[in-house]
């Protein structure tokens, strides 16, 4: 179903309006919620990653809140194991072996947010099970498929505990359009709201205070294809866009010189096509939530750390010191590569 002008744009409000409501539960948080947004009306999935009691949780639920649709929820676990997100098995009320759908199955195909808390405590073999769900959006069970059409799903992880986690693969994390790191708040302001609002102390009563449900979620897919139809992306953008992409892949070759690393011996492999392809996605929906039917270099810029650093492999010998290194060599490649 195509989108004509006038319904884009009240789905531009819909979308603006959702990140005004989110902005209510979790403060301080603008760049993040824009973010959200963003991969909500691109169809990505996203991972959030802070340290412990950020903020993370109560911003992926409150987002959740307001798409609506059916929630499956899962807590990562050191014990968790595949078939956990699948079936349920108890003993039920008359003493029998009984088994439930799971987390994933419950609801069917109307499943439209499965949020995975602290996805890094999961086992690789849960992670493996979520990587066909997230690419394929469907599953085998009970000797049916089920496919979720409408289905995005939330993670988060805290990166300050190593003790019983797991670290997430790259094929896994590829699987994220997104990867957000929510920080505390910077302004005293928004510090001294946290810490003395009694509205910020009850979590539950917090999103509760947010209407429920006010996107028609299983619209949204044919809102994003329609979004992405009708941005439009220049022949010089499209030149700059290649540019970037092979700068994360060779940043020697367009003169990022890093103090931390030797760019001519730093990468084990670029972004991916399947990368890039999501940071024009997420470009195209940037540029339309600003209001345009076109995306600009900046409309690159504002998603390039965000979907593509997570994506990135560095040789094995810079790995222990990534953090700095990709934050200091995403700025080189910005700075470096001429924009039109």
């Amino acid at each position: 179903m195509e989108l004509n002008d006038a319904q884009l744009s009240d789905w531009r409000n819909r979308a603006l309006q959702l990140e005004s409501l989110a902005a209510r539960a979790v403060i301080g948080q603008q760049r993040a919620l824009r973010l959200i947004t963003t991969a909500v009306f691109a169809r990505g999935h996203v991972l959030l990653q802070g340290d412990v009691g950020v903020g993370k949780t109560t911003l992926l639920r409150s987002v959740a809140h307001l798409i609506g649709g059916a929630f499956g929820r899962t807590e990562g676990t050191i014990d968790l194991m595949p078939n956990d997100l699948v079936y349920h098995t108890h003993i039920s009320s008359e003493g029998r072996p009984q088994v439930d759908p799971g987390p994933l199955t419950q609801h069917g195909d109307e499943l439209a947010i499965f949020f995975f808390n602290e996805i890094n405590r999961a086992r690789p073999q849960v992670h493996a099970l979520l990587l066909r769900v997230m690419a394929e959006r469907s599953l085998t069970a009970f000797n049916r498929e089920y496919r979720f059409p409408h289905l995005l799903v939330f993670a988060d992880r805290n990166r300050v505990e190593r003790e019983e986690t797991f670290e997430i693969s790259s094929a896994a994390r590829d699987r994220f359009m997104m990867e957000i790191t929510i920080d505390a708040p910077a302004s005293d302001e928004d510090r001294r709201a946290l810490m003395f609002d009694p509205r910020f102390h009850d979590t539950d009563a917090l999103i509760d205070e947010l209407p429920a449900g006010m996107l028609p979620y299983r619209e949204l897919p044919a809102v994003a294809a329609s979004v992405q139809r009708g941005v439009q992306a220049s022949e010089a953008l499209r030149d700059y866009a290649l540019h970037l992409w092979r700068a994360t892949a060779a940043p020697a070759d367009y003169g990022v010189v890093l103090d931390e690393a030797d760019t001519s011996d730093l990468m084990l492999a670029g972004a991916s096509p399947r990368g890039m392809s999501l940071m024009l996605r997420a470009a195209r929906t940037s540029a339309w939530l600003d209001g345009r039917s076109y995306a600009t270099p900046e409309d690159l810029r504002s998603v390039f750390y965000e979907t593509i650093a997570h994506r990135l492999c560095l040789q094995p010998v810079y790995e222990l010191r990534r953090t700095e290194i990709i934050t200091a060599l995403m700025e080189g490649i910005v700075s470096k590569v001429a924009a039109p």
